[in-house]
C-alpha cells in the first residue's frame, strides 16, 4: 500500500502523503489561504471545507490565485 497519492495540480502531477488535505496543498505551496479558491475535480470546494477534505490518488486540483491591482 503505498503511503503518497499522486494527484495533478495545475496541470502538474505531485505526490502528497495519504490523509492531506486541500488546506495542507495549500500551505505545501507556500500560497495564502485568503488568496485563492480551489477547484477539487472540477468542482469548486469552499474555503471552510479545506480542512476536512482530503485528497484521494488521481485527483484533480485547479488553484487559482488572486492578484490585486489598479
Amino acid at each position: 500500500m503505498s503511503t503518497e497519492n499522486r494527484v495533478t495540480v495545475n496541470g502538474e502531477r505531485r505526490s502528497f502523503p495519504n490523509q492531506t488535505t486541500l488546506l495542507d496543498v495549500v500551505r505545501a505551496l507556500h500560497l495564502e489561504p485568503e488568496r485563492v479558491a480551489i477547484e477539487l475535480n472540477r468542482a469548486i470546494v469552499k474555503r471552510e471545507l479545506w480542512p476536512g477534505t482530503t485528497i484521494a490518488a488521481g485527483a484533480e486540483i485547479e488553484i487559482v490565485q488572486f492578484v490585486g491591482g489598479g
